[in-house]
């Protein structure tokens, strides 16, 4: 199950152009493509005649045009030619989903057209600066379900064990965990005072010696995240500390996008408050986060190969608190969106 009425993301906005090209968002097909305009159209990706693809047909003009028997659609999904001499039947309509970009990145709505606002769209706070630099990589397949990326995203223990070599160090097998609640989703947090940097973050830190670490987990309602790492000088950090000149942060964005029950397609970039033009600094972070995705990459498809095929039943740890309120509450979410629209239907 998923929640509809949502924004998620569709493509990287360089992915999409004036060709048909088939994309799966909530295990529904769309046919992508850019008019002449430039924007960026998605319609329901099967021909209400015989159901052919539409991304298997031609571009013609603004208009896509079936490859089987010629129907015509519009960018709005209506049907404008069809063949034959009589009338085009009122329900040869394809759907159209409201498409926005932001971020570098092509947002989709799936649910009712009339709630998509695109000023709902996860608000970033330091894009554009340009005292930040960006890093990014190209969207990744993971082949388990949106939630279990989410409960990773969830989930600052887990670096302990599957990135020794980047992002772990002691203290974040045993320092506690905090919980809180927002409007829009959950985070788990935690300082870690007067510790070793870890491997990945010594590389690009501007201090020597001890740092106090913040680990910021956050994941916002249906399945974007939001993780910060800050390092500062040790006895400058926590919750009330005045931090350091050197500081350190790190905004990582995440972007989970279901395609099926068992499959998500996964984009992300980093935003860091130093050297925003070195270009050298960006290209080897980019490929140290990528390494460790796939770390997490590889141990999430296991997992959604045991939690499907669990002979008995799996238990929780108090370090899932996060992970169970996030599900619990978007749970409740899809059942109170799925009772609204059965109740339209009435």
């Amino acid at each position: 199950m998923f929640l509809k009425n949502a924004w998620y993301v569709a493509a990287w906005d360089h992915e999409i152009d004036a060709t048909l090209r088939q994309i799966t968002v909530l295990s529904e097909k769309i046919c992508v493509y850019r008019n002449t305009a430039g924007e960026v159209i998605a319609l329901e990706d099967a021909c209400p005649h015989r159901k052919l693809p539409l991304s298997k047909g031609r571009l013609k003009g603004d208009q896509v045009e079936c490859g089987y028997h010629g129907l015509t659609f519009d960018c709005a999904g209506k049907c404008v030619w069809a063949p034959g001499t009589g009338r085009i039947p009122s329900n040869a309509n394809v759907q159209a989903y409201p498409c926005h970009e932001k971020y570098g990145l092509v947002w989709i709505w799936m649910g009712n057209p009339a709630l998509a606002d695109p000023n709902e769209i996860f608000e970033i706070e330091h894009w554009g600066d340009p005292a930040w630099g960006v890093n990014r990589g190209a969207a990744m397949e993971l082949a388990c379900n949106f939630l279990l990326m989410c409960d990773n995203l969830l989930d600052p223990t887990h670096v302990s064990w599957v990135h020794q070599t980047s992002f772990a160090q002691d203290a974040t097998k045993t320092t506690p965990l905090r919980v809180s609640k927002t409007d829009d989703g959950i985070i788990v947090h935690r300082w870690m005072m007067n510790v070793e940097p870890a491997p990945f973050y010594k590389k690009v830190i501007g201090f020597k010696g001890n740092c106090d670490r913040l680990q910021h987990y956050e994941v916002r309602y249906p399945s974007h995240a939001l993780i910060r790492a800050i390092f500062t000088p040790a006895g400058t950090g926590g919750p009330d500390g005045p931090l350091h000149e050197d500081t350190f942060i790190m905004d990582s964005l995440n972007f989970m996008t279901p395609t099926t029950e068992s499959e998500t397609r996964y984009y992300w970039f980093q935003l860091r408050n130093i050297r925003p033009e070195d270009e050298a600094l960006s290209a080897m972070m980019t490929a140290d986060v990528q390494k460790a995705f796939e770390e997490d990459r590889a141990v999430l498809s296991q997992v959604q190969i045991g939690m499907t095929n669990k002979r008995t039943p799996h238990i929780d740890l108090p370090i899932d608190g996060g992970q169970l309120r996030f599900r619990r509450r978007l749970e409740a979410m899809i059942a109170e969106e799925q009772a609204v629209d059965l109740k339209m239907q009435e």
